[in-house]
Order: structure tokens, then sequence, then C-alpha cells
């Protein structure tokens, strides 16, 4: 019997790449909020489950797990990868707070309390792992989407206190901070960002892909980090390294 994943916001962009890396093994059901039409290619071209989630709504949160674990029993890996943008990068000066407070409901109140639910059918059966997508905004000021960086950062402590508290159970949560990666997301800036790094912000000298956190997950998903929980894994090209 094939391992069971859930991978929130799989439709689009590093989501779908961790999705169609995990169906290649796992019975994976991927999220969407929104782009069914993306959704339903994925399950076409991988064959994942697909179901329509807001993560900040506790009832669609609820409904996720209840239908998963109706459906397959179980659930063995919960990777937290839904995540938006804000709708206009405004100065901090300016930033809203309906702005703040719908990224901070998806990106993350949602992750952190659909994690209590995923967790407990885990500390149940005393395995499972869980993944954190966040950010390098979790420790890079960026003062035209501050809403987005307070967000990611709650995400990263949320990670550090759920692998605390789960570890005993066998419960193992890991952290991934992408760096910056060609998605959908910052199509609007890419050039931008592929100037900078080719003038030297990368030490990798090059803007990562999908895949390149799909393959984190992966190690993840295969037990190869069990013995590392809480770990944060940086899949940003050296975007972290301090250099004099």
């Amino acid at each position: 019997m094939r391992p069971v994943a859930i991978v929130t916001g799989g439709s689009r962009g590093i989501g779908r790449g961790i999705a169609a890396e995990l169906a290649l093994t796992h019975t994976v059901v991927a999220t969407y909020n929104g782009n069914r039409e993306a959704a339903v290619s994925l399950r076409e071209e991988s064959g994942c489950e697909i179901s329509q989630c807001d993560i900040s709504k506790a009832e669609d949160r609820a409904k996720l797990i209840e239908e998963t674990v109706s459906r397959h029993g179980t659930i063995d890996l919960l990777v937290n990868n839904a995540g938006i943008a804000p709708r206009q990068r405004l100065d901090i000066l300016d930033a809203t707070e309906e702005s703040f407070e719908e990224l901070v409901g998806t990106n993350l109140k949602g992750p952190h309390f659909l994690t209590q639910l995923a967790a407990r059918r885990m500390v149940e059966k005393g395995s499972g792992r869980i993944v954190f997508v966040s950010s390098i905004s979790s420790y890079t000021a960026s003062v035209n989407r501050a809403e987005y960086c307070i967000s990611k950062a709650g995400l990263s402590m949320s990670a550090q206190t759920w692998a605390a508290r789960l570890a005993p159970h066998g419960v193992y949560v890991f952290e991934i901070r992408p760096g910056i990666i060609r998605t959908d997301m910052i199509a609007a800036v890419e050039k931008a960002y592929d100037e900078k790094i080719a003038g030297g912000l990368l030490p990798s000298r090059r803007m990562g892909e999908a895949m390149d956190v799909a393959r984190a997950v992966r190690a993840i998903a295969n037990g190869l980090l069990d013995y590392a929980p809480g770990q944060v894994l940086n899949i940003d090209g050296g975007f972290h390294l301090r250099t004099l």
C-alpha cells in the first residue's frame, strides 16, 4: 500500500513540482484554490488526486483531513506549501490591514492549524512527517511586502514548535526555505532577479527551479532526515551564506 501525502497549493509552482515528484511513490492529495484548470492538468499528468481547499478556512482544513483519512485510512506526509503574495507590493507605510490579514490567514494560520489536525492523526499511529515550505523572506526584510515576510517568519517558528512537540511521538517536522524559485509568483520581477543573480546575488549563479525544492522533500519523504527533526533546509542557491 502506497503512503499517503497531502500537498497544499499543489497545482502550481513549487507545490506542483513537489506533488509530481511524490506521486512517483505516494498517493498524493494536492490542494488548489481557484485555478481548477491547473489542478486538473496535474491530475492528468501525474495521477494526483485534487481537492479544492482554502487553507485559511477552518472548515476547508477539516474537510481536507477528514476526506483524506476516509478515502485512504491515514496521512503519512503533510507538505504545507500553499502560500500567497500580496495583491499589491506596497511600502510598509502604506500597506493595509486587509492585506496583512489575508496573508497571515493563508501563509501562517492555515498551515499551523492544518498541522494540528494532521498531527493528531499521526500521533495516534506513532509516525508521520510534516514539511513547512517557508521562504528566505522569513529572515530577509522586504519593505514593500512586509506582511509576506512577517507571515513567513511566523511560519518558521510554527515549524520549530511543532518539531519540538511531535518528535517524541515519531512524527518528524522540517522546514524548507526556498530562495528565488522560477514560478508564476515571481513572473513580474523575474527579469530583475535574473539580473541580480548574474551580478553575484547567489553563489550558485542560477535561479532555483521547483524540482530543487521537490528533491529536498523527496529526501524527507524517504526518511533520510528522520534523525534531524526541526532541521531547516535552505534551498536557495547559497543566498543564506555570509561572506566577506
